[in-house]
């Protein structure tokens, strides 16, 4: 299957393209930046110089030709655009009977008002909020496989999700609101010039209190409240989240454990149990680690992945797989 990419040049973008470029099953058909950008005609290589003999593929602007060459070219289209550039760009390429993977948040929630709240523009085709499946892979592989649109899940609502449906399923949270305290590195901001985001002026702070766009996305697809704040930290990729939990009363370590065994034969989740997980341990990985530990109705659930692959480009490529009818991992494991 032939894949383009739409906004190849950021860090999202580039990590699919090599991605792609390495799958058994697919093919990167085009790699496309807007008409004005700085970086349309340079080699991704020239710009990402890891990948260099693997991308050395040109940037082309987004042309009417261009339009033309994905009709004509590619079977799946992938949107590494800002959130409301997907939004236009989604339904020209429906239209045209290609399969959309959108890794912005274009799609992601479930109405106009929402979008009017939290990304602060109105949405100009909510008919499709609900023909959109949502893209996080482990929890929505039917969905995924059978829709023409992917709203890939947020970086952030990727970990918190994980480590908190298998509570929520099994029917063991209390009312109380779920605190969430979450870390990204730097790339999470994007690749745009920033002195907010700077390496070099980056230092550990909260942001987007209280009206963060992932606080909604999580409690949608949790079915509880949380209340989630993101931190900025000083380093280049990777998601850690400590994840307070109040459960019902009398329930147990045993009860907890069963929970999570739901995801113990999914591939890209590894549980660990007490055990503390790390960003080292999931940098330039496909995987959520997962751990807990609990105080009687108490639990903390820490959760990490890296929010370039796991959190963006690997979770794209995952759902690309369930809508090919391939194993989870293809294309994943062993791929870094």
């Amino acid at each position: 299957m032939n894949v383009a990419i739409i906004g190849a040049s950021g860090y999202s973008g580039a990590e699919l393209a090599s991605l792609v470029a390495k799958h058994p099953n697919l093919k990167l058909s085009g790699s496309y930046v807007s008409e004005g950008s700085l970086d349309k005609h340079k080699l991704l290589s020239d710009l990402y110089p890891e990948h260099l003999g693997l991308l050395d593929t040109p940037l082309l602007p987004l042309t009417k030709s261009a339009f033309d060459d994905i009709n004509a070219n590619a079977d799946y289209v992938c949107l590494c655009t800002d959130h409301k550039v997907s939004v236009d760009l989604a339904p020209q390429f429906l239209a045209m009977g290609k399969k959309v993977f959108d890794l912005s948040g274009g799609y992601r929630l479930a109405s106009n008002d929402d979008y009017v709240t939290y990304y602060g523009f109105e949405h100009k085709h909510p008919e499709l909020l609900n023909e959109s499946a949502y893209g996080l892979a482990e929890w929505n592989s039917n969905d995924i496989a059978n829709a023409n649109l992917v709203a890939v899940a947020g970086c952030y609502p990727t970990a918190a999700l994980n480590a908190l449906k298998p509570l929520q399923q099994a029917g063991l949270l209390s009312d109380d609101k779920i605190i969430i305290n979450a870390v990204s590195g730097v790339t999470g901001a994007g690749r745009k010039a920033s002195v907010g985001t700077h390496f070099c002026e980056v230092s550990l702070a909260p942001y987007g209190l209280f009206n963060h766009r992932h606080g909604p996305e999580i409690e949608q697809h949790l079915g509880h409240q949380v209340l989630f704040t993101p931190h900025l930290g000083n380093f280049a990729r990777g998601i850690l989240e400590t994840i307070y939990v109040q459960l019902k009363p009398n329930v147990t370590s045993e009860q907890v454990a069963k929970a999570y065994s739901v995801l113990e034969n999914e591939p890209l989740i590894r549980l660990l149990g007490s055990k503390i997980p790390s960003i080292k341990g999931v940098a330039k990985q496909p995987y959520v680690d997962i751990g807990w530990q609990q105080q009687g109705s108490q639990l903390i659930v820490m959760a990490a992945i890296d929010n370039l692959l796991k959190g963006a480009a690997g979770q794209a490529l995952q759902c690309i797989n369930l809508s090919m009818n391939l194993d989870h991992t293809t294309g994943l494991k062993g791929a870094f």
